[in-house]
């Protein structure tokens, strides 16, 4: 983006009058609800405080007339010019209020500060907001001009952010034509800090993807990114050494492109891993970093402290003067560094922002001695960081922002570890999942919120839009619409791409935390087309079964194409292109395993077979992509795509058609029963017996370390069973019986099995065989010195017909 000043010669006269275009009569009609349909208000993200219709919407003409002055924010400017040109605008003049004429046949757009006469009486009424990057817009028509449009800040970010909302007010016309919504708008953020924190671990972002990045904060009205990458060398490890010239060029355009979109470029250098805390020539080495950037107009700065040892020194003089290592030596070394450098570098900087910094203990609410000296002796200015009850929380709530604060004796800046995906639970995912489980409210409790992005940078932009959005407003948050519209973002507003898009987002859907319990589920949307299809298999509707899911799964196979047909981000398709490769291989696999079953019901057993090879080819085919070229810390794994509900589906599905001759397709009665077991290993809740028959492929029952540990159901109701399914994990057996009783009692082997490996076993019954109540795997030998240990326990029913 190039922005320039206009020259400005004269002072400002009174030529060009706001009663000259009549902008006293902007006016809303006696009656706004009359309105048609189509004025109905626009979906503008983040969501403004306030939003209300004004009167009809106007046109845009081929000529544009642009009143700015010299207290116009150049950038805003820049982009407003921009965007009337993308739509309808041929030509646009920039004006000053001197040479302005008094009437006007063209759209005429006023830019500056709400304060300028001009400006104020086209607001009228309309509340201009004192908080910083406050604005107010009023669109509607005057006496003399077809349109007026009142872009007034409080400052010049207000300026800024005051064109990128009327960005989103534009609807086609007629033809090439485009209309203004007629509507007022008086807008402010609820947060102070918004943005990003670039702090993830694995390959950093490139320098275009960062200028990009810029661009994006720009849109969504972000106004923080802290420079933080872990494996930047000069952050972190090198961090006394200056960095070279073309590095630091490129920081300086970076920082350039930050101003131009009105964010806070905040450099962070992490000193922690080797400083020496006591050492005058390790403080100037640091203060020596933070100069050179402010040299390039850096104005923020951050000092991370996190994930570094506080158990031992790194120079005996620290010893000497904090004492033996520990919580509270270590809280009083680092609040002497950064007192000294809020006091002796950022205070004597003109324009310099109060010290960022990210403590050591940044995950939790715990009183420690860490923190109480955090609390009492460090300077009043400087921001701290806290990332929540957890390294990746699964919520944040208003209490929890509130017993930080007082933990740390300041409201905190929450760095978000979400959408981040550098750490093991998150192997082979794409984060696509909306910003959610952050209580409304907490605009109250916090500084601000920045969200710590994925190594894929436009990926990333699903979540940090919505971060944005929550962070701006987040009483009028909402989780699903705001996802929806950071689709179409994507999209550029394509409706085809921006379905297709949420069609993948709900196969990238599970958001990990660092325990077994992720905080946002896989795939929704599947989950809840699978469990309809089944529903209506079972209950005798399987036309209408296959129907339904059919559709859905040629959504799935088809969107990869869509996203890459040009619409959608080109950033984004690289990001996403191996998870591309496995959703359309997966796609093609379910479509051919549904038309397996309808070909199997249909009676025809030949082609069944031959689609279910199919599907299982596809399946093997989509298992074997690889994330090449690997950006993470997990390097080059299998793309994960709908896990634990698209496979589940297939396994179950295959399952079905392969029990046909004796259970007709019917549905798992080990769903519907009561698992118990003989033990569970080390009475771990995560390996009890419940785990065999939830549905969930993920979870598993461990025995304790017998050979003649088992796991049983309880079925429902009694009920001639067919088959039984096993999927083993690596503990499995070497041998085990399946056993059935009537009363849980007396028990009769029905089969006994050698598997030759651990995997999943179908292990049909004798035909014949009258209702029973309980099923029962019995292990014989264990293959493995660990115990037995079951993903999931199927029981299928006998019916009477076969074929």
């Amino acid at each position: 983006m190039r922005t320039s000043r206009i020259a400005w010669g004269a002072p400002l006269a009174a030529a060009f009058t706001a009663a000259a275009l009549g902008l006293g009569d902007l006016t809303p009609p006696s009656d706004v609800a009359s309105l048609p349909v189509a004025s109905a208000l626009p979906a503008v993200v983040p969501t403004p405080q306030s939003l209300t219709r004004a009167g009809e919407d106007i046109v845009v003409t081929r000529r544009v007339v642009l009143v700015a002055d010299e207290d116009t924010d150049p950038a805003a400017r820049a982009r407003l010019v921009e965007v009337l040109k993308a739509h309808g605008a041929a030509r646009v003049d920039v004006t000053g209020l001197t040479s302005a004429p008094a009437s006007s046949r063209d759209l005429t757009v006023l830019l500056g500060p709400a304060s300028r006469p001009d400006i104020a009486a086209a607001l009228g009424t309309t509340r201009v907001p004192a908080q910083a990057e406050g604005h107010a817009i009023r669109v509607g028509t005057g006496r003399h001009a077809p349109g007026v449009v009142a872009l007034g800040g409080h400052d010049a970010a207000g300026q800024f952010y005051a064109v990128q909302t009327l960005r989103q007010l534009f609807r086609p016309a007629t033809g090439p034509r485009w209309k203004i919504a007629g509507v007022r708008v008086s807008d402010h953020p609820s947060m102070a800090l918004r943005g990003t924190i670039e702090g993830f671990y694995g390959q950093p972002w490139t320098h275009q993807e960062r200028l990009d990045q810029m661009d994006f904060y720009g849109d969504v009205k972000a106004n923080t990114y802290v420079y933080a990458p872990k494996d930047d060398p000069y952050h972190r490890g090198k961090w006394r050494d200056p960095y070279p010239a073309d590095k630091l060029n490129e920081l300086g355009e970076l920082v350039r492109r930050a101003g131009e979109n009105h964010v806070r470029f905040t450099f962070a250098v992490s000193p922690g891993e080797s400083i020496c805390y006591s050492d005058p020539a390790d403080r100037e080495a640091l203060k020596a970093k933070l100069q050179a950037l402010y040299d390039l107009g850096t104005r923020a700065f951050s000092i991370p402290l996190d994930d570094i040892s506080y158990t031992k020194w790194n120079c005996e003089g620290d010893a000497t003067k904090f004492g033996a290592p520990g919580r509270a030596a270590a809280a009083a070394a680092q609040v002497d560094l950064l007192n000294d450098v809020q006091r002796n570098f950022i205070a004597t900087h003109e324009g310099a922002q109060p010290l960022q910094m990210v403590p050591t203990e940044y995950g939790d609410l715990t009183d420690t001695a860490y923190k109480q000296t955090m609390r009492a002796e460090l300077a009043p200015e400087v921001v701290v960081m806290w990332t929540g009850t957890d390294v990746v929380p699964p919520s944040i709530t208003n209490a929890q922002a509130d017993a930080a604060s007082t933990l740390f004796g300041r409201k905190v800046f929450v760095w978000d570890n979400y959408p981040v995906n550098d750490f093991g639970n998150t192997s082979g995912r794409l984060l696509l999942a909306p910003y959610d489980k952050r209580e409304a409210g907490l605009s109250e409790h916090l500084s601000g919120i920045v969200a710590n992005p994925m190594n894929q940078p436009y990926a990333s932009k699903v979540a940090v839009f919505g971060a944005a959005d929550f962070a701006w407003n987040d009483r009028a948050y909402r989780a699903g619409s705001t996802w929806s519209r950071a689709m179409s973002y994507l999209a550029g507003g394509d409706r085809r791409a921006t379905e297709a898009l949420l069609v993948l987002g709900d196969l990238e859907h599970l958001a990990p935390t660092f325990g077994s319990t992720p905080w946002q589920s896989q795939a929704p949307r599947l989950a809840a087309e699978v469990s309809d299809f089944w529903a209506s298999w079972d209950g005798a509707d399987r036309d209408k079964a296959i129907r339904s899911l059919r559709g859905y799964a040629q959504q799935i196979e088809r969107a990869p194409a869509v996203i890459r047909g040009g619409a959608v981000q080109r950033g984004f398709v690289a990001d996403a292109g191996a998870w591309l490769d496995a959703t359309e291989l997966w796609g093609r696999a379910a479509v051919k395993m549904i038309d397996a079953l309808a070909a199997r019901n249909d009676g025809d057993k030949e082609r069944a077979d031959s689609l279910v090879a199919e599907s299982r080819a596809l399946q093997s085919r989509a298992r074997a992509v690889r994330t090449v070229p690997a950006r993470n810390t997990w390097g080059e794994v299998q793309p994960k795509v709908g896990d634990g509900v698209l496979d589940t589906f297939l396994a179950q599905a295959d399952i079905r058609i392969s029990l046909w001759d004796v259970a007709g397709g019917g549905d798992n009665l080990a769903l519907a029963g009561t698992a118990t077991a003989s033990g569970v290993e080390q009475d771990l809740d995560r390996f009890t017996a419940a785990k065999v028959n939830d549905g969930d492929p993920g979870s598993r029952w461990a025995s304790g370390y017998s050979d003649d540990s088992w796991v049983q159901i309880e079925l429902a109701a009694p009920a001639r069973v067919a088959a039984v399914t096993l999927a083993w994990e690596s503990a499995c057996a070497s041998e085990y019986a399946v056993q059935t009783s009537t009363d849980g009692t007396a028990w009769t082997t029905v089969a006994t099995e050698r598997p030759e490996s651990c995997g999943n076993d179908v292990v049909r019954l004798p035909s014949g065989s009258e209702p029973v109540r309980y099923v029962r795997m019995q292990g014989v030998e264990r293959a493995t010195t660990w115990g037995y240990s079951i993903y999931e326990f199927g029981v299928y029913g006998a019916v009477d017909r076969s074929g």
